[in-house]
């Protein structure tokens, strides 16, 4: 099997001395092996050359002015921690300062005067550090780039699969999709002015849809009954929140587990007269008080087996009606302030076979 060469950089070099000719020597002998190199007398400059330009190994005197070496190191790990650093010295009690040095941040200490040999091995074996150190960053992007491309492609299988099951249970009443669609556009229509949180956001809007998949447990007898229901029968069809709450509890996903949460709580009522638990005001949960006002207003302007499609107007109006009642006032008058973005989901996903002839909308 071929394998494939790693990538050689070109590595960059800064070289710090009080002294021009140590400069110029430091130089001559880096760049026989190859490395570029930016040479300064002053340390504080070099630090500011450092913030916005590559560099992968740092040689750096002690004694400097401003500040001196070790100082410089203290401030140059501040902010890159694993660029390779070598000290030079030509003080004469190395050992201690050597040692100051390693735990400034250096990586090798070196005398003067610069043994020229000694010079090039130790620069040599750091280049080869820094190669491979760039070598295993461009991987681990490479890397970090494939999981996101691949956790992607999943989380559109997901999506994909969340949107089948909210459609099998809504193409159980209606002969389409799009109240589904509709649902989750008015909710995120009322969310946006009601949420901050642009993750929640997320799942409202991927999770709203969900909130009938518990009529796939109701009889059809039941479900597409064209008149009234009888007592014994509305009992039956109240369940479908609770059925959808037990096939979405506990769910490990994130959307399920909110849709599981909008399945119970959408037909809740602000003034507590809803069903199933007959809870009322904030204990209902967030996202179920926005669902019920998009659900309602959608159910109210499409036809079903049991009613015509109302107009509009006449469905703006209930809502209204209903504002502390049946729905949370807060959020009935963000959507009456919408309004027109409101008629503007209505009327694009909205097509011919969800209106009655005649009824004008």
């Amino acid at each position: 099997m071929n394998s494939v060469r790693p990538q050689s950089y070109q590595l960059h070099c800064l070289s710090i001395d009080a002294d021009e000719i140590n400069l110029h020597l430091i130089q001559s002998m880096a760049e026989d092996i190859g490395l570029s190199v930016k040479s300064f007398q002053n340390p504080v400059q070099a630090l500011q050359y450092a913030d916005s330009n590559v560099v992968d190994i740092v040689i750096v005197d002690y004694l400097l002015p401003e500040m001196d070496g070790i100082a410089f190191i203290h401030r140059f790990r501040e902010q890159f921690v694993d660029v390779p650093v070598v000290m030079m010295s030509a003080v004469s009690d190395d050992e201690s300062l050597k040692l100051l040095a390693l735990k400034a941040g250096a990586t090798e200490f070196l005398s003067k005067p610069l043994s020229v040999v000694n010079f090039r091995a130790r620069i040599r074996n750091l280049s080869a550090l820094r190669q491979a150190q760039r070598q295993l960053q461009d991987r681990a992007l490479s890397l970090e780039e494939e999981v996101a491309v691949a956790t992607t492609k999943i989380v559109a299988r997901e999506m994909e699969t969340l949107g089948v099951l909210s459609k099998a249970a809504e193409f159980k009443d209606t002969d389409t999709g799009n109240h589904v669609r509709r649902v989750a556009e008015y909710s995120m229509l009322i969310g946006k002015r009601i949420i901050s949180d642009e993750a929640e956001l997320e799942l409202l809007f991927h999770a709203a849809p969900l909130h009938d998949v518990g009529k796939v447990g109701i009889p059809d007898t039941i479900l597409l009954k064209p008149g009234k229901l009888t007592l014994e029968e509305w009992k039956i069809m109240k369940t479908h929140t609770l059925i959808g709450e037990k096939i979405l509890a506990g769910c490990e996903n994130k959307v399920l587990a909110a849709g599981g949460i909008i399945a119970k709580t959408h037909h809740e009522r602000f003034d507590g007269k809803g069903y199933p638990e007959g809870i009322g005001g904030e204990d209902i949960a967030l996202l179920g008080r926005i669902v019920a006002i998009a659900d309602v207003f959608d159910a109210l302007t499409t036809i079903r087996p049991y009613k015509k499609a109302w107009p509009f107007e006449k469905a703006m109006a209930l809502i209204a009606e209903e504002r502390g009642k049946q729905f949370d006032s807060v959020m009935v008058d963000v959507f009456l302030q919408r309004r027109d973005e409101v008629r503007q989901i209505f009327e694009t996903l909205h097509d011919d076979s969800e209106f009655e002839e005649g009824v004008s909308v």
